[in-house]
């Protein structure tokens, strides 16, 4: 049977968009008021595998850096750089806990997003100083599985490494699509803060190492090796037996505070609303 192959991706693409992103910002700064840069700090867990539904669950310390582009009052382009914990562990799960699988990861995420203010707001306001807001964008982010210290993804623990099925290893990068809501503050003339919580949809399913079936018929292997151990701990599954759901990704979510500080870009001439 012939199989239409998916197009490679080209660089050609990314210098593209880029080459827009970068016109349409300079386009805008004609307009601009300020730049805010500031900390990150809060926390974050995982959806997936190992966690399939509980928010919250081993959310662990979160931080990182952020630059805030305002192009007016309701607009503003946010870039930031995010690095967290994520854990999982099927014993806390109710699907198949029996596995006895888990894992911990460091995760860091770089993401663009735009952020759409409800109200009228710009730091350093003392009429416009409040206001919810939400926003969306793009993201590219590291991860690298492990177990008791031990890369899963060199391991190959559903058979990656040896071609089991035709599997071949996974990247430890991939690319998403965040969003979340929060609400902002002015704290005083050029101090912002926000409060904020996002999901991250990724297209990988490997960030908890778990995502298809077994490969190894564990139960009549006498003598297993600690990668072996690591792709079925309790050695009761055979080749073939599912391991995980690889029809849906994994997620992520940072949530926090942010504090930010702003430089002025474009001075106005006249007063705004009496704010200053």
């Amino acid at each position: 049977m012939h199989t239409e192959k998916s197009r490679p991706f080209h660089p050609k693409v990314l210098v593209h968009a880029l080459a827009v992103s970068l016109f349409w910002l300079y386009g805008s700064s004609l307009s601009a008021q300020s730049l805010e840069a500031g900390l990150y700090g809060g926390g974050c867990y995982y959806l997936g595998d190992l966690n399939p539904g509980k928010h919250f669950m081993n959310y662990n310390i979160a931080y990182g850096v952020l630059a805030r582009y305002v192009i007016n009052d309701r607009w503003a382009v946010k870039f930031s750089v995010s690095r967290g914990n994520l854990q999982g562990s099927s014993t806390q799960s109710k699907f198949m806990p029996e596995r006895d699988l888990s894992f911990t990861d460091q995760i860091t995420d770089f993401s663009a997003v735009a952020e759409f203010n409800f109200f009228d707001f710009y730091v350093g306001s003392r009429k416009n100083w409040i206001t919810p807001y939400i926003y969306a964008g793009f993201s590219f982010f590291m991860f690298n599985p492990k177990s008791g210290g031990v890369s899963l993804q060199s391991v190959g623990t559903e058979g990656q490494q040896v071609g089991y099925e035709g599997r071949t290893p996974y990247k430890t990068y991939s690319f998403g699509i965040p969003f979340g809501l929060g609400v902002k503050i002015s704290l005083a003339r050029r101090l912002g803060l926000a409060v904020f919580w996002e999901m991250h949809k990724t297209f990988t399913d490997y960030i908890d190492d778990v995502s298809k079936t077994y490969y190894l018929d564990m139960p009549y292997i006498p003598n297993p090796t600690p990668a072996d151990l690591l792709s079925d701990p309790t050695r009761s599954y055979s080749a073939g037996m599912q391991r995980g759901n690889s029809r849906n990704n994994d997620w992520y979510s940072f949530s926090g505070v942010t504090l930010t500080y702003k430089f002025n870009l474009v001075g106005r001439k006249r007063c705004r609303d009496l704010e200053h």
